[in-house]
């Protein structure tokens, strides 16, 4: 066992999105891999539990709250995550950048942050198809790991929140950087109507991928209201954040 793993768990803890008492849901190997994709990694032999809200319906391991960012870039965010995520570099930049402009093809966002940027893909993407202002934020990649100074009308939040080990720190952070009124476009994987079933069996559930956060719709809602946002899905797998509809999404929000 990797000292930097969290070797014991309890048989309950409190739910990082309601505060409820949360029991364990179940647990799978760290080196579980996407079906879709090949087998990257064998058996770890390191157990990653998880626990699911009985209010709200999260679903959340605690096995890496202690990590310092030297630790996830040393098990996770390390030169094997590709094999993991192998849609990370090219494929997804793409499909959200082509998403973005044609959802802004009328009036565009002014400033825009691109925060869990990655390689800063997305934002050239974006700069490309006449996004004038477009800056990229994460912490873990150099070159972008400085945090902006200023706010923005529009934040873009791909694949992000499914990352966090404190969902409403992260949002807090992401909320810190946006403008009173301005618009958060993010995604993450819903679970689906049948989770109990599937329990970790689902896709979706990757520790080694760094998925340590599963929502339901419920819990998005629960980290959305201290903030004062109004919750909307385009799909199960890309939502808004808003406090009032700017301009640019009137067309696309309606309330």
């Amino acid at each position: 066992m990797n000292p930097s793993f969290q070797a014991i768990t309890p048989g309950k803890t409190t739910c990082k999105c309601c505060g409820s008492q949360s029991p364990l849901f179940g647990v799978i190997d760290f080196h579980k891999s996407c079906p879709a994709w090949l087998k990257v990694f064998e058996i770890s032999g390191i157990p990653v539990y998880y626990y699911r809200c009985p209010e709200c319906g999260f679903i959340f391991t605690t096995a890496f709250d202690h990590f310092t960012m030297e630790d996830f870039r040393r098990h996770i965010y390390n030169s094997d995550y590709l094999l993991v995520d192998p849609e990370y570099q090219e494929v997804r930049p793409r499909d959200n950048a082509a998403f973005i402009a044609k959802v802004f093809r009328y009036l565009k966002p002014e400033r825009i942050l691109d925060d869990g940027c990655g390689a800063g893909q997305l934002g050239e993407m974006l700069r490309a198809a006449g996004f004038s202002q477009v800056d990229g934020y994460d912490p873990f990649v150099p070159g972008h790991d400085v945090r902006p100074p200023h706010r923005y009308d529009f934040i873009v939040c791909f694949e992000v929140l499914e990352h966090s080990t404190d969902p409403a720190r992260t949002l807090g952070e992401i909320n810190d950087l946006l403008t009173e009124n301005g618009l958060i476009l993010f995604s993450t994987l819903l679970q689906p109507p049948d989770i109990e079933q599937q329990g970790l069996n689902w896709w979706y559930a990757l520790p080694r991928q760094g998925h340590v956060s599963l929502y339901s719709r419920a819990s998005l809602l629960k980290l959305a209201q201290p903030f004062g946002f109004h919750f909307g899905s385009y799909d199960n797998d890309v939502h808004v954040l808003f406090r009032t509809i700017p301009d640019c999404a009137k067309h696309i929000i309606k309330m």
